[in-house]
């Protein structure tokens, strides 16, 4: 028997076993995705170390899943000889194992044609909730069944009224109860962890990002033939590395006896995944990348967190962070919790058209720019508020001269 292992290396502090994708008794080739698990950070497949027969499911779905902890066995195809799988013995028993699961969420039979045209994300979300998809009306093109279209009837579910519930009475506020997910659970412990351990400080500025729209209209198209999706995100974390350059302090962790300086730049960028939550795939070296460099890691994270396609070392390993919040319309957000154990965060406003002052030709004018807030919050432990100061106006200098 070979022995399929929770990786040793996982990002996250807790994984559980989120849903089988293979059955006892089905075949399987190796790197076939076999089981996904969830840590409170990202969902990852592990694959079928070699080609044979999955015999045993030992850990199964919400079972917690420790790094080196046995998930099921498979016997490989040079022991199989002339046994056949289930799905190729008609009427034959199944094979048998020493602990068959439980009976789970399984799509419902006669409906394989529909099997064979759901995505991966959506087959297991399908798994996961329970769902007959003959029941679910895609949105998608042919008909097809999405991520989305899933989603629609699950909280359609949770907000059905309960027969038998008893009208309220006057005055009294009527409420249904809506589970919370590992991820919500995961970020709630997260940002409690980081307000108590550091004391957050924010300092505001004001950026005008007329150089920067001009460059990248000059520049989008160029990157575009090469396959690269510039974006106002790469300026901002090619100004962060080069902020850090004035107070270094900004890339460190905070030790009880010492402050660790990070050589290399990491920098993560908060993405929205609707309500599911925030992920922070990191960009890594930045300090070694040109724009084009950084742009073109950003387009391939980015989308793959859409997918759900992000591995735990896409999301391992950021020294910094920042989060765009202004994409859903905020104009200013403070305190932006410190994804621990790192000591700033930059928050990032909405970009609106404002009248400012400048001087031309010694004289004070009023013009209109392109301009939003950004802020930096930092753990005071490691950091003054002159080094936060420094830090961010190199930032905005940087900005607002591009060229």
């Amino acid at each position: 028997m070979i022995d399929v292992l929770v990786p040793e290396e996982q990002e996250g502090t807790k994984a559980v076993v989120r849903a089988w994708l293979k059955q006892v008794g089905d075949r399987v080739e190796e790197n076939d995705p076999l089981v996904e698990l969830e840590t409170d950070k990202v969902a990852m497949e592990v694959p079928a170390p070699a080609a044979g027969v999955l015999r045993e499911i030992l850990l199964h779905s919400d079972d917690d899943a420790v790094p080196g902890a046995i998930l099921g066995r498979i016997a490989p195809v040079a022991d199989l000889g002339t046994e056949r799988s289930p799905a190729k013995a008609g009427a034959q028993a199944p094979l048998k194992t020493a602990a068959m699961p439980p009976p789970g969420p399984r799509l419902a039979p006669g409906n394989s044609a529909q099997e064979t045209r759901l995505s991966p994300s959506v087959k297991r979300a399908v798994l996961q909730h329970d769902l007959d998809p003959e029941h679910i009306e895609g949105t998608g093109r042919g008909g097809r069944i999405t991520r989305a279209d899933v989603d629609r009837v699950v909280e359609q579910a949770t907000r059905k009224p309960v027969e038998g519930v008893i009208p309220a009475a006057p005055g009294d506020i009527r409420s249904h109860a809506l589970p919370h997910d590992r991820m919500r659970l995961a970020i709630a412990e997260n940002m409690q962890r980081s307000l108590t351990e550091a004391p957050h400080v924010t300092a505001v500025f004001e950026a005008d990002f007329s150089a920067i729209m001009a460059h990248r209209e000059g520049h989008k198209a160029a990157f575009a033939k090469k396959g690269v999706k510039l974006t106002y995100t790469a300026y901002l974390v090619a100004a962060a590395a080069e902020a850090m350059k004035v107070a270094p302090a900004i890339n460190s962790r905070w030790h009880a006896d010492r402050l660790e300086l990070y050589d290399d730049v990491n920098i993560g960028v908060g993405t929205a995944l609707g309500e599911k939550g925030l992920i922070v795939p990191v960009v890594r070296k930045v300090q070694q990348l040109n724009l084009k460099g950084i742009a073109a890691q950003l387009d391939e994270l980015v989308e793959k967190a859409r997918r759900e396609k992000l591995t735990a070392a896409d999301i391992k390993g950021g020294t910094f962070t920042i989060s765009n919040h202004g994409v859903s319309g905020s104009l200013f957000a403070a305190p932006i919790i410190i994804n621990q154990p790192q000591s700033a965060i930059l928050g990032v406003g909405k970009l609106e058209k404002r009248a400012v002052a400048i001087a031309r030709d010694g004289r004070d004018e009023l013009a209109v720019r392109p301009c939003c807030y950004v802020t930096l919050t930092i753990d005071h432990r490691v950091l003054d508020g002159h080094q936060a100061n420094r830090f961010m106006a190199t930032l905005v200098q940087r900005l607002e001269a591009w060229a």
